[in-house]
This record gives C-alpha cells, sequence and structure tokens, in this order.
C-alpha cells in the first residue's frame, strides 16, 4: 500500500525531484575532471566574448563570415552556460538536485541551442560557398538584411522543432525512478525514467536528428564539394591555396560540432554495452565546453584580421599602462 501511494504522489511532475550523479563509476575522479572542464568553460566564455566584442566594435569585420561568426560564438556561449555552471556544481559540491521544471528547461535549451548552431554552421558553409564560387556578386546575394533573416530563421525553426519536446515529457507518467546517470538533463535522459512507454519520444529524436542535425550535415558536404569544385578549376596555384585557405577555419570547427555529436548518437543506439557508460557521459560534458572553447582559437590562429585586431588592441592596452 505504501508502494503504491509513493507511486501515486510521483505521477505529479510538480513533486518531482531528480539527482544527477555526474558521471557514473568516476565520482572519485570528480574533483580532477571538473578542472580541465572548469579551465575550458572560463576559456570559452572569455574567447567567444572577446570575439564578439571585436567584431562588434571593428568596422573591417562587418562582412558576412565575421557576422555569421559572430551568431557561432553567442550560441557557443550559451551552449556552454547551459550545462557547465551544474555540472560544476554537482563535481565541487555534490548539488546534484534537480527539479523537474528546472531538468526540462536545461533540457529544451540545450537542444533549442544545439539545433540552432548546426544551422548556422550551415549558414557559413553557404557563405564560403558563395564568397569562392560566386565571388563578384558575394555582397550583393549576402547582404545584411539576408544575413538577420538567416539567423532568425534558424532560432525560429531550432524552436519548433525542440519546443515539442516538452510536452513529449510532460505527457509521460513518472513512479519513482529518480536518478539521472549523466551530469545535464537531455531529452532521452527524462523519458526512460517515465514509467510507461516512450516510443513516440524515441521516433521524435531520431525525426529531429534525421531532418535537422542530419540534414545540415549533409548540405554543408555537398556545399564543400561544390566548393572543392570551383577551386579545382582555379589555373593559379597560389589562388587555390588562398580559397581552401579560407575554408581551413570552417572546416575545423564543423569537425569538431559534428564528430562527437554523430559518435554519441551511433554509439548510444548502436553501440550496446561494448562502450562503457562513463565514456558515453565524459564525452558528452566535454563536448558542451571543448568546441565552445576551441572555436575562438581557430579563428583567432587562422584569421588575419582578427589576428591584427587582437595584436593591436593588446598593443594599446600595453601603451596605456
Amino acid at each position: 500500500m505504501t508502494t503504491s501511494s509513493t507511486t501515486l504522489n510521483y505521477t505529479n511532475v510538480r513533486d518531482i525531484w531528480y539527482t544527477m550523479i555526474g558521471i557514473p563509476g568516476l565520482e572519485e575522479s570528480h574533483i580532477w575532471i571538473s578542472i580541465p572542464i572548469c579551465s575550458m568553460y572560463i576559456v570559452a566564455i572569455a574567447g567567444n566574448a572577446l570575439l564578439l566584442f571585436l567584431i562588434i566594435t571593428e568596422r573591417s569585420l562587418h562582412e558576412p563570415m565575421y557576422l555569421f561568426l559572430s551568431m557561432l560564438a553567442l550560441a557557443d556561449i550559451f551552449l556552454s552556460t547551459v550545462t557547465t555552471p551544474k555540472m560544476l556544481a554537482i563535481f565541487w559540491f555534490q548539488a546534484a538536485g534537480i527539479s523537474f521544471a528546472s531538468c526540462v528547461s536545461q533540457m529544451f535549451f540545450l537542444h533549442f541551442i544545439f539545433v540552432a548552431e548546426s544551422a548556422i554552421l550551415l549558414a557559413m558553409a553557404f557563405d564560403r560557398y558563395v564568397a569562392i564560387c560566386y565571388p563578384l556578386r558575394y555582397t550583393t546575394i549576402l547582404t545584411p538584411s539576408v544575413i538577420i533573416k538567416m539567423g532568425i530563421a534558424a532560432v525560429i525553426r531550432s524552436f519548433f522543432i525542440c519546443f515539442p519536446l516538452i510536452f513529449l515529457v510532460y505527457r509521460l507518467t513518472y513512479c519513482g525512478k529518480s536518478i539521472i546517470r549523466h551530469s545535464y538533463c537531455e531529452h532521452m535522459g527524462i523519458a526512460r525514467l517515465a514509467c510507461d512507454s516512450i516510443k513516440v519520444n524515441i521516433y521524435y529524436g531520431m525525426i529531429v536528428a534525421l531532418f535537422s542535425i542530419c540534414l545540415d550535415a549533409v548540405l554543408i558536404i555537398v556545399s564543400y564539394a561544390l566548393i572543392l569544385c570551383a577551386v579545382f578549376r582555379i589555373p593559379s596555384r597560389d589562388a587555390r591555396l588562398k580559397a581552401l585557405g579560407t575554408c581551413g577555419s570552417h572546416v575545423c570547427v564543423i569537425l569538431l560540432f559534428y564528430t562527437p555529436a554523430f559518435f554519441s548518437f551511433f554509439a548510444h543506439r548502436f553501440g550496446g554495452h561494448s562502450i562503457p557508460l562513463h565514456v558515453h557521459i565524459l564525452l558528452a560534458n566535454l563536448y558542451v565546453v571543448v568546441p565552445p572553447s576551441v572555436n575562438p582559437i581557430i579563428y583567432g590562429v587562422r584569421t588575419k584580421q582578427i589576428q591584427e585586431r587582437i595584436i593591436q588592441m593588446f598593443s594599446l592596452g600595453k601603451s596605456f599602462c
């Protein structure tokens, strides 16, 4: 009788509190794991904030490529901030408790930013395609109004794709499972704690992955295939290398974003028990801090205009001192 009443009490989602255990099997190493994660989070916030500041304040960087880069930097700040502070609270203070509503909010913003960032990377691939294949029409095709519309479209698409996830987890019946074997809340992690069938959640998750992330990745590959065809038709070797060099930073960022995402996706569905759970969770934790921390470094190292602006800013700072 007691068990039955407990089960019924837990069906009210307002009463549900979860306990996130961080990285299962590595609880004793949480403090050590938190050091690189915290360091990368600081670098991600500082690096992307600096990138945004440079692009906003420097008129020479008000070009389509850098406007898209500012969108990416903003998405990276949000992606790491949605997950990392709570993750560090678990590692440092054992603050593992989270309410159902807070967990669902974190889930929504995590998936929302992820899908939006994928769309931004696709827009950046289109930018490189236009710049190399139609250089004379570049500024007429990618006008500021077109770039703003592309950014708004990325946000709206992401919202309509991810908003149903909230209803999909709220419609489920929960009956007492309260342990999340993860460091943050994501869709299937919440759904698996329900007592009833989660087939709709599984199917919708697959559809979202196929028709947003996978579709974006395919379109990016097509864009770069067309770019390579155009580049190899350029007679001058130096011009070919320069054209490829302008794409280098973007390709590195794309690989950083999609490689761990697809690894995690396929490992969860087809890896079975061959890959330990703590490996999955550790990679998922690193995924939300590594790309955001590395992206501004990649663009800072490989983009001459950003390099020059950073050197100029620090030299001015030294002269004031």
